[in-house]
């Protein structure tokens, strides 16, 4: 299930599903740890003996984002319970707080008590061995902790006479108008002894308390609220998280006293300024396209974590699989994320990934399949071994990459006191791996593990990122004097496409392949395979992207990879197994992905001569922006006959691809002079 809102600050992410239930929850790195594991922390509705929880099919549901912030745009109506809300939720821009804000409305005539339930299904730390959840009277709160990880729920309503019950009253100190503290609480066991938790106590409309719980537990709270015929309450909830006791309480004693709206104004006016800042001219792009395009950035930053790593996605409904997820920083992902955020105008986001990726590379230069957000070594299905004989388990386009993402940034911002450092310790460590991970005979690299993490051999991707690789390692060394040290690198790459020249190019076909290998007798194995990734090509500079070869291997692509269903889009290659729909390969030889869509755009974009030549590129960002949630959230790919998301759900990548290919076209628009 998609997850159709990501809210965060680059330390806390909540992410919705499209029942409008957090489903994720990570602290304090983004990506790690995942305090739900994908279990649904519910949120339902009481009113005159009838419950429904948000996931009911009868809810009418608009789940969105404001426009230009990082702030929820939701509106709910059950036409059975006869109650409407209008939701804002977000995370503080800079503390690390949740907010809700709810308008509850009475749809009927007369005066009625609504109650609103909040359950928390905390796995703290990514399991539910040893948490702890109480009541916390003195601020009438709900904490739930296991070592340095403490959250505390609260809430406050709008002044009225009515109070939640005997004995309740409001703590002092509120801001102005509210009252604060939670109305109805329970803390329980769940998922032992067929126990499924507190969160079923609800469903009669009033908790039956329990004070504390250990082991496997889970929490609800509720608000008691009388609405008047046709009336709206406002009703605030938030959670604050932090390392102890002390931090939580000193979040919750800052939304008490400042009031919780305050929050919820500044992380508005923080993240419109964040966007505002560097938003290119996009007169006469269609108003989806623009949108989308701001929508994509603020994704993106969601995504990335304040200590540098950039994660591929955030969805761990992906785990069901092979009890894995996309929660990690694969540093080719990190790089072209970050070229985009380069391309964009930001400089703060892509030094941290720099910086991340001089910690973790190995001393030999080369960095592995993926990391954690702490920076440690993440799990891997690459082997260390093959025919009994050790193997390097990489993917070679994932160390070369960063090195070119590193000489586009340097380039664009001239950021010479940054680089420096980073020079002996990452830029050179780097560029010797891959001028020396070569074949000595052909040229180019060794055999690594392809971009789609399914084959091993030489592709063209990876020899594409590999030229970009050391033809930025020879500038960097150009302009830091090293002479001898940029021609070693030059005459690396320059045997590099000369390689990919005498292999990979295939006349019989008229276009690139996109993998050879060399078989024991000295001969080439050749897999004709037509791959969307054949881009690489030209995208990191190796060939013009207007270069006959190219041009004939990209017209094979649009010919052969476009999905003839009414979705459209471009598939990975051809019978693409992954999340795989439908073997009329023919027609759909593979699901559709953003990124590959938005690769053909690029070209279109980059090989256009006239002005009207863009229109096909411009089609292609509005298809992309036609076929995102309607929060603008994309998937890694879709169905290519429902349209619905597959995998996981926002992809950091395909976000980061529709970012590039924007200020692509725009470039492009500008050079060729059109209005």
């Amino acid at each position: 299930m998609p997850r159709d809102i990501p809210l965060g600050n680059g330390n806390l992410l909540i992410a919705f599903d499209q029942n409008y239930h957090i489903r994720d929850l990570y602290w304090p790195h983004v990506g790690q740890e995942n305090h739900a594991l994908g279990h649904p922390f519910r949120t339902g509705v009481w009113v005159e003996g009838q419950f429904r929880w948000f996931d009911d099919m009868k809810w009418h549901r608009s789940l969105k984002l404001e426009t230009e912030t990082l702030v929820s745009d939701v509106r709910l109506e059950h036409p059975e319970l006869r109650v409407s809300i209008q939701c804002a939720d977000t995370v503080d821009f800079h503390e690390d707080l949740f907010i809700r804000r709810m308008e509850i409305s009475n749809l009927e005539p007369r005066d009625r008590e609504i109650r609103i339930f909040f359950h928390h299904d905390f796995h703290i730390a990514g399991n539910d061995i040893g948490d702890t959840v109480y009541y916390e009277p003195e601020r009438r709160s709900i904490i739930h902790y296991k070592d340095k990880y403490w959250f505390m729920m609260n809430g406050a309503v709008t002044v009225s006479n009515d109070q939640p019950g005997p004995g309740w009253e409001p703590i002092k100190g509120a801001f102005p108008g509210l009252v604060v503290g939670i109305h109805q609480w329970a803390c329980g066991l769940k998922e032992i002894h067929n126990l499924q938790g507190t969160w079923r106590d609800a469903e009669d409309g009033q908790l039956q308390g329990g004070v504390v719980a250990h082991g496997s537990v889970d929490s609800t709270i509720g608000f008691n609220l009388q609405v008047k015929a046709g009336g709206t309450r406002l009703l605030y909830y938030w959670m604050a998280v932090s390392s102890n006791f002390e931090g939580v309480t000193t979040l919750n004693r800052m939304v008490r006293q400042r009031g919780p709206q305050v929050f919820i104004d500044r992380t508005i006016a923080f993240w419109r300024l964040w966007l505002q800042v560097h938003l290119p001219d996009m007169d006469g792009l269609p108003e989806a396209v623009v949108e989308e395009y701001k929508r994509s950035l603020l994704t993106i930053r969601t995504q990335v974590d304040e200590g540098g790593a950039v994660i591929a996605a955030n969805d761990s409904d992906i785990s069901s699989d092979v009890r894995d997820t996309y929660s990690y920083m694969w540093s080719r992902d990190g790089a072209l994320v970050t070229h985009a955020l380069n391309q964009a105008g930001y400089l703060d986001l892509p030094r941290a990934f720099f910086q991340f990726c001089d910690r973790v590379h190995s001393r030999e230069g080369y960095l592995l399949h993926k990391y954690n957000p702490d920076g440690s070594l993440a799990s891997s299905w690459l082997p260390w071994a093959m025919d009994g004989e050790k193997n390097l388990p990489i993917q070679e386009d994932e160390t070369s990459l960063v090195l070119w993402a590193l000489w586009e940034h340097f380039s664009r911002f001239g950021d010479i006191s940054f680089i420096k450092p980073l020079y002996r310790t990452l830029i050179c460590p780097l560029a010797d791996f891959i001028a020396g991970y070569r074949d000595k005979v052909s040229g180019l690299p060794l055999p690594s593990y392809d971009l789609w993490e399914e084959r091993r051999g030489i592709l063209s991707w990876t020899v594409g990122a590999t030229w970009g690789g050391l033809n930025a390692a020879a500038q960097f060394a150009r302009a830091f004097g090293e002479t001898a040290r940029a021609k070693n690198y030059n005459r690396a790459a320059g045997e590099i496409k000369a390689g990919t020249e005498r292999h990979l190019w295939q006349p019989a076909l008229n276009r690139f392949v996109r993998m050879v290998n060399r078989t024991d007798d000295g001969n080439w194995d050749v897999d004709p395979t037509i791959d969307a990734s054949l881009v690489g090509l030209w995208k990191f500079g190796m060939y013009a992207p207007d270069e006959p070869k190219i041009v004939s291997t990209m017209l094979a692509i649009q010919e052969q990879l476009w999905i003839k269903t009414n979705v459209g889009g471009v598939a990975r290659y051809t019978d693409d197994h992954y999340h795989q729909v439908s073997h009329d390969i023919a027609n759909v030889p593979g699901n559709p992905w953003f990124i590959c869509t938005l690769w053909l755009a690029q070209w279109y974009a980059l090989t256009a001569k006239h002005p009207d030549d863009l229109g096909r590129a411009l089609e292609l960002l509005e298809w992309v922006s036609g076929h995102a949630l309607p929060s603008g959230i994309l998937a890694e790919q879709v169905d290519p006959y429902t349209d619905e998301p597959l995998s996981v759900s926002p992809l950091t990548w395909s976000h980061a691809a529709y970012v590039s290919t924007v200020l692509t076209y725009l470039q492009r628009k500008i050079h060729l002079g059109a209005k």
